[in-house]
């Protein structure tokens, strides 16, 4: 026989089960939902005009591309992304595409003048994904020929980067055509190759204004020091710019804070903080390089295989 208690322990524990079971119910149903984002493949980050995960284009070809995609921007504004992935699976590359779109987001924001061209290789697809600024240029029609007759007969006879240079080639013949806004001036990065005018410079400037100038204060003195690092300054503005106006100023400018102690200290080499610091230089790694400007995309565009 089932004593009080017992009864009372069990009608206490049917309570807890069923206080339970909704939120049992809930966290199925949250894994269940979290699954597919977990088996999404990630976006890659947007180091260049091609990104090429795959290894599938040689150095040189990925460079005639890119300078062909940057020459494209420079002449209309509009972007041209290339990315080619091993597979987009278990996700659709159509939802793949936009994601990738969206998160790079190519072409001038307001204007959503940006392409991402998308390349799945194991899965033997690609996409045209089109900005809204462009759909009326790169309708879907027209998108899908392009993948039909000049990427996917290239990528079938495995010429890949033939294939991306003729799709480019029709995409930036349709794009010439479309009325737009013109282009703003480009970058220094994108004028010099990367490697002059003011970003290149600004590594040499402040080595010479935290390294080198504080040894000129030490072995000239105050004065002279101020003034070797004026002369000095203007040097490596003017071998970098060529401009005789800027190189001027900027060792005046160089002179003034050198003298006044700005620049160059007290001419003191320590080894814990000091003129190097803790970080050196390694916030020079990162900067510059190619970015969205910031377009929108709908899923306009299409897809094919070979």
């Amino acid at each position: 026989m089932i004593g009080p208690l017992a009864m009372s322990r069990g009608a206490s524990l049917r309570r807890a089960a069923r206080r339970l079971a909704p939120r049992g119910l809930l966290l199925a149903a949250l894994a269940l939902g979290a699954a597919p984002l977990a088996a999404q493949q990630p976006v890659p980050r947007l180091t260049g005009r091609v990104v090429d995960t795959t290894a599938t284009l040689s150095s040189a070809e990925r460079a005639g591309l890119e300078q062909k995609l940057a020459a494209l921007e420079q002449r209309k504004g509009s972007q041209i992304a290339v990315l080619i992935v091993g597979s987009t699976q278990p996700e659709a590359l159509e939802q793949y595409s936009l994601r990738v779109a969206e998160a790079w987001q190519i072409g001038r924001g307001k204007t959503d003048d940006g392409i991402v061209v998308v390349v799945a290789k194991d899965d033997r697809r690609a996409r045209i994904e089109v900005g809204y600024g462009l759909e009326g240029a790169v309708p879907d029609a027209l998108a899908k020929r392009i993948v039909a007759e000049r990427i996917a007969p290239r990528f079938a006879a495995g010429d890949y980067a033939g294939g991306l240079n003729d799709g480019v080639d029709a995409l930036s013949a349709l794009i010439d055509r479309e009325s737009l806004p013109p282009p703003s001036a480009p970058p220094p990065t994108e004028r010099n190759g990367g490697g002059d005018g003011a970003s290149g410079l600004l590594p040499f400037v402040l080595f010479f204004a935290f390294v080198v100038a504080p040894l000129l204060r030490r072995i000239f003195g105050s004065l002279f020091g101020a003034l070797a690092i004026g002369v000095g300054a203007g040097f490596i503005a003017w071998l970098f710019t060529s401009v005789m106006f800027l190189a001027l100023a900027v060792g005046g400018v160089a002179f003034v804070l050198a003298l006044a102690g700005v620049v160059g200290g007290p001419g003191r080499w320590t080894s814990g903080g000091g003129y190097w610091g803790g970080g050196g230089f390694g916030g020079f790694g990162g900067g510059g390089g190619f970015r969205g400007g910031g377009g929108r995309f709908g899923g306009g565009g299409a897809s094919g295989g070979w």
